[in-house]
């Protein structure tokens, strides 16, 4: 071990956490140990005073300061109130920098443990960048939330804890936002038990340190989402990127579906509500043990926090079933007859229907959109498939489209009486009071909509599906007007979504490439 890890290691042995930080347990999942043949356990961060382990770093940092300092951050939620509350223990001043997106659950936690909020910018870039500028014109010390040595320490003590808990251990499971947590305790653990095989996970739309390990080093990603907003980071730490690349064995990725599937697993096996970063250790831990199951392990995952809007549970309750994969979501053509319907249902050999959604709209044919129970998931789907086929029945399994799960499942209403000109965009816009209106006032209106969906879920961000009409010619002119309004969209136009559920039968749009 060369000397400045072993500082590392000798630094999270002697860090005392007492009495802010609290030991918490590891949870021994039993159902889940028994369904993956592995046994699993769960590493419970959610019980700190703050329901995340960023307090552990945020006062290891803050301990290590003259009194009386003035400390500054940007955050928009665990490392905030971990800095907030550090900060009223130790007599610090604590400014925190927040984008205006932030909840207010949020905001108002942090200022109850004391911490002085300034709502700035509508993104973490724009929040952490005025929080610089304060330091500089207030003379205070900022305090990183991972790329620094003081916090990876805190968050090396996690490790510390499990491996006092825990007798056998074979893998470990770990998120990966900026790399604290993972840098932490990989090097805790890789110094003392190198056999240990440690993993991170990170999820797909926030992949910053599997992109790093692809290019041997950090590299900024051009957008991340924000399902899994505690770890959506753009880009890995030079220092945490640096220690996970030497003691990390494997960098994962997981969907937002199986994330969503893993927060129902903790809630089942301990009544705990996992906030979506949360949960992605467990979610990592579950898709691993399902090309490892040759022999039983004692694996480990972190829960590393629970604060949770109440109104994203709708959202991932929603998404569970396709995660567990125990629900297909398929657009299915039958005939526009009497007694159709129940001829599919009989093809269906006795599984259940989640989900129906048709509306009449003339003609020979009818397309349905349908959700169908699985009992053993990707086996029965292709069994369904299978029989649908024998059936000859014309379909196409939309479990895996994205905008059938965020839209066409909730607007299946019929196609449009008369030929439109239309394209089809799915818009992502920051997330606060009034954000949808100057959405629609950006948006302008020279072009006529079409078709409109918008649903709040409690996240960062706001979806919006928008059909709008204009000739062939118009297109370029309006590439050039989606370009100044600055929003990430993606044109949906040619999404087999579109053609089956909402476009005009004589559109033009399968000619728009």
């Amino acid at each position: 071990m060369v000397a400045q890890e072993l500082d590392y290691f000798r630094a999270i042995i002697q860090a005392n956490m007492a009495p802010l930080v609290k030991q918490t347990d590891v949870s021994h999942l039993k159902g889940l140990s028994e369904r993956l043949n592995h046994q699993v356990w769960l590493k419970r961060e959610d019980q700190q005073p703050v329901y995340s382990f960023k307090l552990r770093g945020a006062f290891n940092k803050l301990r290590q300061l003259p009194e009386n300092s003035h400390v500054i951050t940007a955050s928009a939620g665990n490392h905030a109130q971990g800095v907030a509350l550090s900060a009223a223990h130790l007599g610090h001043k604590a400014t925190i920098v927040m984008p205006v997106t932030t909840p207010e659950i949020k905001v108002n936690a942090v200022r109850n443990m004391g911490g002085h909020v300034v709502l700035h910018g509508h993104h973490f870039d724009a929040a952490n960048a005025h929080a610089q500028t304060l330091c500089q014109q207030q003379g205070g010390v900022f305090v990183p939330p991972f790329d620094d040595k003081d916090v990876i320490v805190g968050q090396g003590t996690v490790a510390r804890e499990m491996m006092q808990q825990l007798d056998k251990l074979d893998v470990v499971f770990i998120p990966v936002g900026g790399g604290g947590l993972l840098a932490g305790m990989a090097v805790y653990i890789k110094s003392l038990r190198p056999d240990i095989r440690v993993i991170g996970v990170e999820a797909t739309e926030s992949a910053c340190l599997y992109a790093a390990m692809e290019q041997g080093e950090p590299v900024e990603l051009e957008q991340v989402g924000c399902f899994a907003d505690g770890i959506a980071v753009k880009r890995i730490g030079e220092e945490t990127f640096r220690l996970a690349q030497t003691y990390c064995d494997e960098v994962m990725l997981v969907t937002t579906d199986e994330i969503c599937a893993a927060v129902q697993d903790i809630f089942i096996e301990t009544r705990a509500i996992a906030e979506p970063s949360g949960a992605v250790a467990l979610a990592g831990l579950k898709k691993w043990s399902a090309t490892h199951s040759q022999s039983s392990m004692s694996l480990a995952a972190v829960l590393s926090g629970a604060n949770l809007n109440f109104d994203r549970l709708r959202y991932i309750a929603e998404r569970t079933a396709l995660g567990a994969k125990s629900e297909a979501l398929l657009g299915v053509t039958i005939d526009e007859r009497k007694g159709s319907f129940k001829q599919f249902c009989n093809t269906l050999g006795g599984r259940s229907i989640t989900e129906f959604n048709y509306r009449f709209a003339g003609g020979n044919k009818a397309q349905i959109f349908v959700g169908i129970g699985l009992r053993s998931a990707e086996e029965e789907l292709q069994e369904l498939k299978a029989s649908l086929e024998e059936n000859e029945y014309e379909f196409t399994d939309l479990s895996d489209n994205e905008l059938a799960k965020l839209h066409i499942r909730y607007m299946v209403g019929g196609k449009p009486p008369v030929a439109i000109q239309e394209r089809l965009l799915r818009f992502e816009f920051p997330e606060y009071p009034g954000a949808l209106l100057r959405f629609l006032e950006m948006l302008g209106c020279e072009w006529n909509i079409t078709l409109f969906h918008y649903r709040n879920h409690g996240a960062a961000k706001g979806h919006v599906l928008a059909g709008f009409e204009m000739a062939p010619q118009d297109h370029a002119k309006f590439e050039e007007h989606l370009c100044r309004l600055g929003y990430d969209y993606q044109d949906e136009t040619n999404n087999p979504c579109f053609s089956q559920y909402l476009k005009s039968d004589q559109d033009y749009a399968r000619k728009v490439s």
